[in-house]
């Protein structure tokens, strides 16, 4: 088990889009789209997704500057560019400004979802999500639901395996916002009774922590959310 891989579709026409999300959905994606070039920049700049799957043409801003930008922002976002078929120069163009891969339109979606597949492989994603060190005393098992914590064997639920690799992935402070919303998948939070993360995160700690009123792993910054540290 391990959170469904996060996957960013910036498209502008709707029956492609369509079509993408719920192949991608079936493939077992979390799947985020924008239609419009400048909001699928700002999505792709402020989310956090294991991959972004980007169409050259689009309206406000092309795929190209949207490329050049988001690898001026981060150097390791894998991305994906749909091309035209044969034009050879937005293939370079794209691979110059720093795509991982690229599919000429018209595509073949099994072939699409391999190429997809295969760079969220190559990004590492995979491996993050099977299993979590937090210390030499301290391991989760993501896939069979295991640990151990200070030669003791534990066993976690799905939830909970949820919440870690999700912190884990993260690797920074984490909003209750975020976790409802990523982990929970609620899309409005502002009505949500959030004692259930809280209710969580103690679980957590009583796992992962040799004191868990002392907490060394799983810490809270008072007002601001949870972060996981490796020690």
């Amino acid at each position: 088990m391990s959170i469904k891989p996060r996957l960013l579709i910036v498209e502008d026409e709707p029956s492609i889009l369509r079509g993408l999300t719920d192949l991608f959905v079936f493939h077992g994606y979390d799947v985020d789209s924008a239609i419009d070039g400048k909001e699928g920049l700002d999505k792709g700049l402020c989310g956090d997704y294991t991959c972004i799957l980007l169409d050259v043409m689009l309206p406000s801003m092309n795929g190209f500057d949207i490329c050049n930008a988001l690898r001026a922002h981060s150097r390791t976002q894998p991305i994906m560019m749909l091309t035209a078929k044969n034009a050879e120069e937005d293939i370079i163009n794209a691979l110059t400004l720093g795509a991982d891969d690229y599919v000429s339109k018209p595509f073949s979606t099994s072939e699409l979802v391999l190429r997809v597949n295969a760079l969220v492989r190559r990004s590492g994603w995979t491996e993050k999500g099977d299993v979590i060190s937090l210390s030499e005393q301290v391991s989760v098992c993501l896939q069979s639901l295991t640990g151990n914590s200070y030669q003791k064997e534990m066993k976690y639920t799905r939830r909970e395996a949820e919440i870690l690799a999700y912190l884990n992935r993260k690797g920074g402070l984490v909003s209750r916002d975020d976790l409802l919303k990523d982990v929970w998948g609620y899309k409005e939070t502002k009505d949500i009774d959030t004692r259930t993360v809280d209710i969580h995160i103690a679980k957590i700690r009583k796992k992962i922590e040799i004191d868990p009123k002392t907490p060394k792993h799983l810490i809270t910054h008072r007002g601001e959310g949870y972060q996981l540290y490796t020690l």
